[in-house]
């Protein structure tokens, strides 16, 4: 039983060591190894001066990153909604200490939102119910974004944020 035990143990230790033996025996005279083409040095150097063109073409990326061209634009629909949809990960409960951010921060979200779905090259028009609910909500709050008004306005907050997540989620053409 004994020696059973300690054969348990000791097999996937000399396989282990077989494996890093044979990975690190590896050596060659002439190169990184017998099945990566040689290259004579004054072709590559002359390839890194761009002297040369490169004979194989680089493959490109996928899926395609859309990066904004001027960060002082407005943020992308897509991105102003992962924010908002990144409210639901917290909450709080009336007069917590937790509530003065996290009641700003849904304003804040839906107010970037507005923005990004005003300059969006689809137009204002076609984010129309959404853009009313977030007009609506904002002539609320009448630009008072304290704590307190906030709290007191917390049901518009909320609602807006699920009425506008509600719309988006039947848009996906618009955040993905």
């Amino acid at each position: 039983m004994l020696i059973r035990t300690g054969l348990r143990a000791a097999i996937p230790a000399v396989v282990l060591g077989a494996f890093l033996v044979g990975c690190s025996a590896a050596t060659t005279t002439d190169g990184p190894g017998g099945d990566v083409p040689y290259v004579d040095p004054s072709v590559a150097a002359a390839a890194a001066e761009g002297a040369q063109a490169s004979l194989m073409p680089t493959p490109s990326p996928t899926p395609t990153l859309i990066i904004q061209a001027d960060p002082a634009a407005p943020e992308l629909v897509r991105d102003a909604f992962a924010g908002l949809q990144a409210t639901y990960q917290d909450g709080c409960a009336p007069g917590d200490g937790n509530c003065a951010y996290f009641l700003g921060r849904v304003n804040e979200e839906l107010g970037g939102l507005g923005k990004a779905m005003k300059a969006d090259k689809k137009g204002p028009g076609h984010f129309e119910e959404p853009l009313a609910r977030i007009g609506t909500l904002s002539t609320a709050l009448d630009g008072d974004v304290s704590t307190a008004n906030l709290e007191k306005h917390r049901s518009e907050l909320l609602g807006t944020r699920d009425r506008v997540n509600t719309w988006m989620q039947g848009h996906p053409e618009d955040y993905r």
